[in-house]
């Protein structure tokens, strides 16, 4: 990955990649003078933070952490498709309900309750559906429009919704209920502690992986895609191979975030699927702040622990004053609450300082030849 990427740097017409980039810099740069690093600050706090919560919580508010923590893997699926490289992906609950309702079949049909073949089985069911979806969405003649892709995933989402609610072979309207528990050789993994931590992990997992991908040379060209993917194709870069492979990335994560969450919850159902819960999905990540991966989870703790609360005193109007919460942050503060303490900058990323000073030269002397 690296050689192409540092040949676009080194050679004629080295304007493109890296000037693109110091432009997306210099613009940034302006926005925001401080240079303080925020974003580790926030990470580490909630990472010690939730590592000892469920110590002290009562077991009703470790089952509902647990939740959090399984739907912030899906809001981190969304926010790599939607924040770093702009696809606007509303089949996120496909993927997710598509390996809940595999796994749920493999545990009641088959007996299997293993996670050790369970939850891979979901990042498979995860992956083969998001490829069909590349492969019908994406990976079309011409490169898709956003209106397409979004439209596109909303339809998939609702037609196979409608299809398992009419499907008695999967429970129909009902789902399927009753799930045994997940298992590790003889041992249950009881709802509680033991799953908050294994879901826990898997989250710090994946978010170390995805934090380390965003920031690499590969995230680099996420990053350049995102914000000029015309000037990426110029280059030669296939962008749309990019694209398939993240669309991909993220339909595994929210898979593995599906099945933990139908075992959690011992019950899937056709709403686990449909479009009203990819867009939920969607509000996790633009309320809590695209692009930044912390924002998404941060989005889906707030956003759940709000409906809670608000539903305490006003059981049927909440998602009213839900909603228009939600439509203030979004209107107002567009790159979400992480906004207001990360700058663009940071949110955006430097990708190693070298690198931008390299690139601020090349910018010279493109200008210079210009």
């Amino acid at each position: 990955m690296k050689e192409p990427l540092a040949a676009a740097v080194r050679e004629p017409p080295p304007c493109g990649l890296q000037h693109l980039r110091s432009v997306n810099m210099a613009s940034t740069m302006s926005a925001s003078t401080s240079k303080r690093k925020v974003l580790p600050w926030i990470e580490g706090t909630l990472l010690g933070v939730f590592l000892f919560l469920p110590l002290v919580l009562e077991h009703y508010w470790v089952l509902f952490t647990t939740r959090i923590v399984i739907l912030g893997l899906l809001a981190l699926s969304f926010d790599m498709v939607w924040g770093y490289v702009g696809i606007l992906s509303f089949g996120q609950a496909l993927f997710f309900g598509g390996a809940g309702y595999s796994t749920a079949l493999l545990a009641t049909k088959l007996g299997v309750t293993s996670a050790l073949i369970l939850l891979p089985a979901a990042l498979l069911a995860g992956l083969l559906i998001s490829l069909v979806m590349a492969a019908i969405i994406l990976f079309g003649k011409r490169s898709p429009t956003a209106v397409f892709v979004a439209l596109g995933t909303l339809t998939g989402s609702y037609v196979v919704e409608r299809l398992l609610r009419g499907w008695s072979y999967v429970g129909g309207q009902n789902g399927i209920p009753s799930l045994p528990r997940l298992t590790i050789g003889t041992m249950e993994i009881e709802e509680g502690i033991g799953f908050y931590y294994l879901a826990f992990g898997l989250l710090v997992l994946v978010y170390v992986g995805l934090r380390w991908a965003v920031r690499s040379q590969f995230g680099l060209v996420l990053a350049g895609i995102r914000e000029q993917e015309e000037r990426l194709a110029f280059l030669g870069y296939q962008t749309q191979t990019y694209k398939g492979i993240v669309f991909c990335l993220a339909g595994m994560i929210a898979g593995l975030s599906g099945g933990l969450y139908s075992f959690h919850e011992g019950f899937v159902g056709p709403a686990q699927l449909g479009p009203v819960f990819s867009t939920q999905v969607a509000l996790y990540s633009m309320f809590g702040g695209a692009g930044t991966l912390i924002g998404a989870v941060i989005g889906t703790g707030s956003i759940e622990a709000v409906g809670y609360y608000v539903s305490q005193y006003w059981e049927t109007g909440w998602p009213i004053l839900l909603g228009m919460l939600l439509l203030a942050i979004v209107t107002y503060r567009p790159a979400g609450l992480i906004s207001l303490v990360v700058s663009e900058r940071e949110r955006i990323g430097t990708f190693g300082g070298e690198a931008v000073s390299a690139s601020d030269n090349i910018a010279e002397r493109c200008h210079e030849h210009a």
